[in-house]
């Protein structure tokens, strides 16, 4: 989720009821102690207590390789008032691969456990440290071992994306993976993976074994999918739901406008777009509308027109 799910949105989609924790973009660590101002600039809620205005806690997510370092900045990130340290086993970017971070781990168990275990001796017992992992790097043959050896530092919760490094994003999620590494730890276990809609999230949990899921893409496409999971909410027609969501477009954008460089603006918002098409046929319409245009200010304007439409 990085470039997307920032700030900005994480503060809107949990203005939605549904949603019980989040994690920011990675952090990436490499040779140092980052300063403070990364953290904040990555993790605007620490000014709010970690939590996003609506209250909901947000772990801050580590990835790198070097178990003194990440132990490092995760005692930072903890002493800044992070609510929990969450470590990236799971990126599947090939420029994070390349240097050694993200899913590529996964090849060394071994590794995993320093990694973890330097967090969890340095960050303050009150404080959880989490992970995320695939079901492997090419293949499956180190899923188990790779849980075991989180499990095994110290790691309080671990969510699992069902699919490879190599199986990237393509359907099926191998949920029953999942089952299968339940069998062999006792941690709490989060499932992840082709969550797109209630049927999908209920055969995740009977396949799984979880009562818990994250959701990534899933919420992207509709911000709505989360209140409806929880029960606090009933299914809405595309409809209603897009004209639910055009002020939070509205919000969204004006928000970019007053954060991000202006030539970076149109970007931010084409990218939230492109996913919310997946679910709603009236966002490939505003798409099409504003594919063409970098000026923030007229990209606006079509968002409140469409707004104006629906009145």
């Amino acid at each position: 989720m990085e470039g997307v799910l920032d700030y900005t949105l994480r503060d809107l989609l949990t203005s939605v009821p549904g949603i019980d924790q989040c994690v920011t973009e990675f952090i990436r660590v490499t040779d140092r102690l980052l300063p403070s101002t990364v953290f904040y600039r990555m993790a605007p809620e620490l000014h709010q207590q970690g939590c996003t205005r609506s209250g909901v806690p947000v772990y801050l997510q580590l990835l790198g390789n070097h178990p003194s370092l990440m132990a490092d900045n995760a005692a930072k990130a903890a002493e800044l008032g992070a609510p929990g340290i969450d470590l990236n086993f799971g990126c599947p970017a090939k420029t994070v691969n390349k240097s050694r971070g993200g899913a590529v781990l996964l090849t060394e168990p071994d590794l995993l456990h320093e990694i973890v275990a330097a967090v969890r001796r340095t960050v303050p017992a009150s404080i959880p440290v989490t992970a995320k992992m695939r079901l492997g790097y090419v293949d499956k043959a180190l899923a188990i071992e790779n849980a075991q050896a989180i499990e095994a530092a110290g790691a309080s919760t671990l969510t699992i994306h069902a699919r490879t490094k190599l199986e990237g994003y393509k359907p099926p999620a191998h949920w029953e993976w999942i089952a299968r590494i339940r069998e062999q730890v006792t941690l709490h276990l989060v499932a992840n993976g082709e969550v797109w809609n209630a049927e999908d999230y209920q055969r995740c949990r009977h396949v799984s074994g979880c009562d818990d899921v994250m959701l990534g893409r899933g919420i992207l496409s509709n911000p709505f999918l989360a209140e409806t999971l929880s029960g606090q909410a009933a299914a809405m027609s595309h409809a209603d739901a897009w004209q639910r969501l055009l002020p939070m477009l509205e919000t969204y954008h004006r928000q970019v406008i007053d954060k991000v460089s202006e030539r970076h603006v149109h970007g931010r918002i084409k990218q939230w777009l492109n996913m919310l098409q997946w679910y709603f046929p009236q966002a490939q319409t505003l798409f099409a509308e504003i594919r063409c245009e970098r000026d923030p200010l007229v990209i606006l304007q079509h968002i409140i027109q469409q707004q104006m439409l629906m009145a």
